[in-house]
């Protein structure tokens, strides 16, 4: 599954506490933090993060007063397995689509993970990797039972 959303990215002091009191006020919100990272540099702290609801997470940053910047990103779920993120980035090398960053959620072994890629060309990109994506495990069992059944 492939889908362009919105990733917010929002500058933190870089002090002890902070952060915590972000994601705290996210979970009182009853938001859903789908994929986050998080960078720093000497002067601030840069939390990048997918949510379940652009709307509410936006009046929730904007009630803390913090800088937010908002960008749209390919959210791409993914086999939790070796290679899978390698051939994404691959197909998009090979249409000369530049990758920004990229980060991954972690996932139970086995099962599926979500990659978040800020591209260049998003339009092309999501082209590109339409129908191309790595096969999840649950992927293949449809494949297999479609196959049987025919």
């Amino acid at each position: 599954m492939m889908e362009l959303v919105n990733q917010f990215s929002v500058f933190l002091v870089n002090k002890p506490g902070v952060l915590a009191q972000v994601t705290r006020h996210i979970a009182q919100e009853k938001l859903n933090i789908i994929a986050m990272t998080m960078s720093d540099s000497s002067e601030h702290g840069v939390l990048r993060l997918v949510t379940t609801d652009g709307t509410r997470i936006r009046k929730a940053m904007a009630s803390l007063n913090l800088p937010v910047t908002e960008t749209e990103v390919l959210l791409i779920t993914l086999p939790n397995r070796p290679g899978a993120l390698a051939e994404v980035c691959q197909k998009l090398a090979d249409a000369h689509i530049n990758i920004s960053y990229a980060y991954c959620t972690t996932g139970a072994r086995g099962g599926k993970t979500t990659g978040v890629f800020k591209v260049a060309d998003v339009k092309k990109a999501m082209r590109i990797l339409k129908d191309k994506l790595p096969k999840t495990r649950d992927d293949k069992k449809r494949i297999r039972h479609h196959v049987a059944t025919r």
